[in-house]
């Protein structure tokens, strides 16, 4: 019901995005009209094969789009075709420096290649991978860091800012030109949330290629979820950002689903349910915040966008419970009602567990329901 509002009906709603080419990640579009993807990376060691397929099929669960794995050694290369035989979402091949491992990645099934074209080597390497992308069928995208600037732009700059991002993929950009490659995105990615989004904006006017945003190296997963909320949810809101990357030095599961949050508060992308809860005050006639993590966590399966809301009193409640698929407003003296597509549907009276058991039943049947 209200979960999917209509966005003509509520034009301040309305995010109109930049206009930029559209590629293929594997089976999954990237840019154009195409959804925001949300991205994660593997933090297993390459060649643990068992490890690293089973943290993948983890990160699909929670509704990674493409997944990406580091492979800095030969082995890692090799263990690619067995990985990407055993997961369903497409892997994008993390190379910096040597040639030969994008050669291997793209030769055993990687659907893209994350490389910056300046650290090949010798431009008679680069076609090399170029060729290879060509041959088997694979994207790439140039990974631009603020923390890995080329020495002359730092001494022309001075330091790592905006401007010297923007020659760098500049440059990146006219390599693969220059070799008739034009399947590929761009990251402009640096830790401060200033830098990256001022970095992002110049180069969303600077060129139509997707762009995939991320502020690297963000942290933990609070401040790391509050610094890419800012940085990523600004840039979202100005239509700019095709595809992203949540950086948390925490659980790559915990990525996509706080790129899931950013992109649905936004209303971006709809997975899973949206509980929309009151902070609890002392009128609240339950206990909000254990009701709230309880059920969060009994609905973590979910993946059909619907939107609960759990309201201690009848301050805000019934407002609330109005514009969601499934509501609940504490009524005092032990007796709470529920509200279902918006509409006041029956009361109960019953314990904090009991009640849980309630709202999840509620939910279950909607989905249910939903087909």
């Amino acid at each position: 019901m209200m979960s999917n509002p209509d966005a003509h009906a509520r034009p301040w709603r309305e995010i109109p995005r930049r206009a930029c080419r559209k590629i293929r990640v594997g089976d999954v579009d990237v840019g154009g009209d195409a959804p925001i993807t949300v991205q994660s990376m593997t933090n297993t060691p390459t060649t643990d094969v068992a490890a690293t397929i089973a943290q993948i099929r983890a990160m699909k669960e929670a509704g990674a789009d493409i997944v990406r794995v580091s492979c800095p050694d030969e082995e890692s290369s090799a263990a690619l075709k067995e990985i990407v035989s055993g997961v369903s979402a497409p892997i994008v091949a993390d190379i910096h420096f040597h040639y030969k491992r994008a050669i291997e990645a793209a030769e055993n099934g990687a659907a893209c290649l994350r490389i910056n074209p300046g650290n090949i080597g010798a431009e008679s390497r680069v076609r090399d991978v170029i060729q290879a992308a060509k041959d088997h069928g694979c994207s790439m995208r140039i990974g631009v860091n603020a923390g890995s600037l080329e020495k002359d732009l730092l001494e022309k700059y001075g330091e790592p800012c905006p401007q010297a991002m923007l020659e760098s993929a500049q440059r990146h950009i006219r390599i693969l030109e220059d070799n008739d490659f034009f399947n590929f995105k761009i990251s402009c990615k640096a830790s401060d949330v200033f830098m990256a989004a001022a970095a992002y904006r110049l180069l969303a006017d600077a060129c139509d290629y997707p762009l995939h945003l991320g502020i690297t190296e963000a942290g933990g997963l609070r401040t790391g979820t509050v610094k890419s909320a800012i940085g990523l949810g600004a840039l979202l809101w100005a239509g700019i950002g095709d595809t992203i990357r949540v950086s948390l030095s925490a659980d790559p599961v915990e990525e996509v689903r706080v790129g899931y949050e950013i992109l649905k508060a936004l209303g971006l992308r709809s997975r899973g349910v949206n509980v929309i809860a009151c902070p609890s005050c002392a009128r609240q006639q339950f206990n909000v915040i254990e009701t709230v993590r309880m059920v969060e966590a009994r609905l973590a399966h979910i993946s059909k966008p619907l939107t609960v809301s759990i309201i201690g009193c009848v301050v805000n409640g019934p407002g609330e419970a109005l514009m969601t698929d499934i509501g609940v407003t504490g009524g005092g003296r032990g007796t709470h009602k529920i509200y279902v597509g918006g509409i006041p549907s029956h009361k109960i009276d019953t314990s904090q567990e009991d009640l849980v058991d309630h709202i999840v039943r509620q939910v279950e049947a909607k989905v249910r329901n939903m087909g």
